[in-house]
């Protein structure tokens, strides 16, 4: 070799050298650079939009739903985002069907109870039935049917209308006797299984005792507007059932309400089943459904990834940008719920784009995935997870942001928190990268109360990211807990805490920024 061409390969090597030092500062070393560009001022007008009257609280299918939408995808298109969705357009267009009950009726004991007060039923999980009836009730102890434990050994439920209890045995020191241990077996977190196993067994319907029924019917209003895609759905296949209060139930039982009792307290103390209690109760249950069509669309800002070898695989940043709509004149604004998320993912958008611009990444594609239907019951990640752009199988992770612009009750004296959910449910390493993003860069309070299993909020079951979860992807979920102004016409944007906003927005920007350059993809390493 001669000296020319060793100082030339020098030279080269050395250029070499410096661009891929350059290359690692941008997309491996310095996420900083674009954190910085999310900020109050560029956050603030998304929630003036969001939030403004001509939005009319963003009701799935209403006018306002669709000017939000329209007002995100021009500014994906803004920024530079191409269009991806249905002809290649920034929506993706979802038509379904929405089942609500147009009647709904039951009385036992010549007493006619109230639906939502003292008793409620899901219009999904139900068909349409004229008129149930029955002479009596069948207590069935937790309704389960089990190798570890059976409620239904030696019982004949034909035709018979049950009387249930929920979730399943405890012993005193709180061990279920399903599983041995204090982790509760899925006859307690999939309460379905306890219907399909009564149709199975041939009963007629099934009501089920609900003991903090007053604390969860506000949390399960959506779910009375459920939801199917394309055509309207079939009737279920499952027996007609229902969740009762336990003054309800105490009135239905009557004298026999301390048989029951007791018959509850044996089954504590000794794990076994106990004999099935026949309750005269003479009973009347008619459920009919109304159903009718509406389209809306999921909003799609992509950001392909730069390494050829990486590029396919896909990290989503989700929020939902639907709301409660209108209600006579008053207007459900929704700025915490969801206009704060959804201008966080906007500028998160807008921060992958400027990295991609300055040769910074990201190195997998990211999804920037604005939802609607939320609200509704999970609509539009529902739609997403059985259409989805890019194959599950390649989906990295979910980053859900739902409600980030206010300061709850526990932390008024330390705005700078946040509650974190799901983030270990699935994969270790999920949860230490947001760990070390949060030490690095944001510094900000990361709150688990809510992640607990037996949280009885449930939240990890009522964002978005849950059905990503349910498809084995891993997810986390940023959220600033509920407020007096949570689901009221007065969640309005001058409640709005923006520094706090743009501190979660930039932790959310620099844990997607990991999950899209680190070398290796994160495994789902935990079982639920």
């Amino acid at each position: 070799m001669s000296n020319f061409q060793a100082i030339k390969l020098s030279l080269l090597s050395a250029l070499l050298f410096i661009s891929a030092g350059i290359s690692a500062q941008y997309s491996g070393n310095n996420p900083e650079l674009f954190a910085n560009k999310i900020t109050v001022e560029k956050c603030r007008p998304h929630l003036e939009v969001l939030t403004s009257p001509e939005q009319e609280g963003r009701e799935t299918g209403k006018p306002g739903n669709v000017a939000a939408a329209n007002y995100i995808a021009s500014y994906f298109e803004k920024i530079g985002l191409p269009g991806i969705g249905d002809n290649n357009s920034w929506f993706q267009r979802m038509d379904y069907a929405s089942e609500s009950w147009s009647e709904i009726a039951l009385s036992a004991r010549g007493k006619n109870y109230s639906h939502g007060k003292d008793y409620y039923a899901l219009p999904a999980y139900n068909s349409d039935a004229e008129n149930i009836q029955g002479k009596q009730l069948v207590f069935l102890g937790y309704g389960i049917d089990d190798p570890a434990y059976s409620d239904y050994k030696g019982q004949n439920v034909k035709g018979k209308i049950l009387l249930i209890l929920d979730a399943e045995p405890l012993d005193a020191e709180g061990k279920s006797y399903l599983t041995g241990s204090e982790s509760l077996s899925d006859w307690s977190t999939d309460w379905q299984k306890k219907i399909e196993t009564a149709t199975n067994k041939g009963a007629k319907a099934v009501m089920i005792i609900h003991p903090r029924f007053a604390e969860q019917f506000p949390k399960i209003r959506r779910q009375f507007n459920a939801v199917t895609y394309g055509a309207p759905p079939a009737n279920k296949a499952w027996i007609n059932h229902c969740f009762v209060s336990p003054d309800m139930a105490l009135e239905m039982a009557g004298t026999k309400w301390e048989q029951v009792n007791s018959a509850k307290e044996k089954i504590l103390n000794s794990g076994k089943a106990v004999p099935a209690i026949k309750i005269k109760c003479p009973i009347e249950l008619t459920m009919l459904k109304q159903i009718y069509s509406v389209n809306s669309n999921n909003v799609l800002g992509y950001i392909e990834g730069t390494d050829p070898l990486l590029k396919d695989e896909v990290v989503i940043v989700s929020a939902h940008y639907d709301h409660l709509g209108k209600k006579g004149e008053l207007i459900y604004h929704g700025a915490d719920d969801n206009a704060s998320g959804t201008s966080g993912v906007m500028e998160i958008a807008s921060a992958f784009a400027e990295a991609k611009k300055s040769g910074a990444g990201p190195r997998r594609s990211v999804l920037c995935l604005l939802v609607t239907g939320e609200e509704k019951g999970l609509w539009g990640s529902m739609y997403y997870t059985l259409n989805p752009v890019f194959p599950l199988e390649n989906t990295v992770a979910d980053v859900n942001i739902d409600m980030i612009g206010r300061v709850d009750e526990k932390h008024a004296d330390n705005p700078d928190y946040i509650y974190v959910i799901g983030s270990d449910r699935l994969s270790t390493a999920l949860h230490k990268i947001n760990e070390a993003a949060n030490a690095s860069y944001t510094r900000l309070k990361l709150d688990y109360t809510y992640n607990a299993k037996d949280d009885p909020n449930r939240y990890y079951f009522r964002s978005d990211h849950y059905n990503f979860a349910k498809n084995g992807i891993p997810v986390i979920f940023y959220f600033n807990g509920t407020h007096a102004d949570y689901h009221k016409p007065t969640d309005t944007i001058e409640k709005i805490n923006m520094d706090a906003l743009v501190k979660r927005t930039r932790l959310a920007f620099y844990t997607a920024w990991e999950l899209a350059n680190r070398d290796e993809r994160i495994e789902v390493d935990v079982k639920e």
